[in-house]
């Protein structure tokens, strides 16, 4: 198994614990980091203290060697897509090839509203899938001309590529995905995560299927990995439980594997961040 770790979010307030947090799960052997990629998220609740994202990995890129670094996830349709190409293959290469790109529609209307556009959400998927199109190609063709719906773009040249070939890997976030995500993961993902204990509109085994079905349509039924997560709460945001339990941990890890999945994230109550974290370091990662 390879762990992700995630719960922090990238709040300002929490920068610190982050940042430290970060080079504990390198030292201990986690495969990557992740963050919510967010502007802002129940701004009435004080929620809109927040870091960018690619910025703020952009730091931990240079305090480390090994852990991957990523998103879970970024909203496609907020950024031109075409921008964000080349701020993550900028990444990539100064990372030395340690980048993962999280993938998602949007939900949150007021951060859409504050810094983009909001749309319904047949558009959002719509917009994000034609936006992962043209990141692709970007990240793997000389000059690209490209005439969608959304997005154009005429003799765009995108150097360097992404140090990762062909371009670095699409992790997509399952949470509260309805049936067209699980399939614009079946064509695209390389990573898919899934909470082992419930989502709001399907249940793991559903979920799963969903997206191999429509990777068995495009013959990439075999280049998708799963992600489980344990100790997810979907009665709050950001849906990780409010204790650290070491046996429902220990428990989900298992559980992720016996269904199927590659890799686990891992959150942790943002109370008593680090000392969980020290604790899952030293009495349960070993055993996995």
């Amino acid at each position: 198994m390879k762990f992700l770790l995630s719960g922090l979010g990238n709040w300002s307030q929490t920068w610190k614990t982050l940042e430290s947090a970060t080079l504990l799960a390198e030292d201990s052997g986690f495969w990557g980091i992740v963050m919510p990629d967010h502007y802002m998220v129940e701004p009435e609740k004080g929620g809109s203290s927040t870091l960018d994202s690619w910025i703020a990995l952009s730091y931990l890129a240079a305090k480390t060697k090994r852990i991957r670094l990523g998103t879970l996830v970024t909203p496609i349709p907020l950024r031109p897509p075409a921008i964000l190409a080349k701020m993550v293959a900028t990444l990539d290469v100064l990372s030395n090839g340690r980048v993962i790109l999280g993938v998602g529609a949007g939900w949150s209307r007021s951060e859409f509203e504050g810094y983009s556009q909001w749309n319904n959400s047949r558009e959002r998927v719509e917009r994000t899938e034609e936006g992962v199109q043209l990141i692709m190609k970007l990240w793997t063709e000389g000059s690209v001309d490209f005439d969608g719906k959304y997005y154009r773009c005429n003799g765009a040249v995108l150097e360097p590529k992404t140090v990762q070939s062909p371009y670095p890997p699409l992790l997509f976030g399952a949470l509260g995905a309805g049936q067209k995500m699980l399939k614009l993961a079946g064509r695209y993902a390389d990573l898919c995560f899934i909470p082992v204990s419930r989502m709001k509109n399907f249940s793991f085994g559903e979920a799963k299927n969903i997206v191999l079905n429509e990777a068995r349509l495009h013959s990439r039924d075999k280049s998708i990995s799963f992600v489980g997560g344990a100790n997810f709460s979907l009665d709050k945001f950001p849906y990780f439980g409010s204790k650290y339990d070491p046996k429902s941990y220990a428990d989900g890890i298992v559980k992720a594997k016996e269904s199927g999945c590659d890799y686990v994230l891992v959150p942790f109550p943002s109370e008593r961040f680090l000392d969980d974290l020290r604790h899952f370091c030293k009495e349960i990662l070993p055993s996995f």
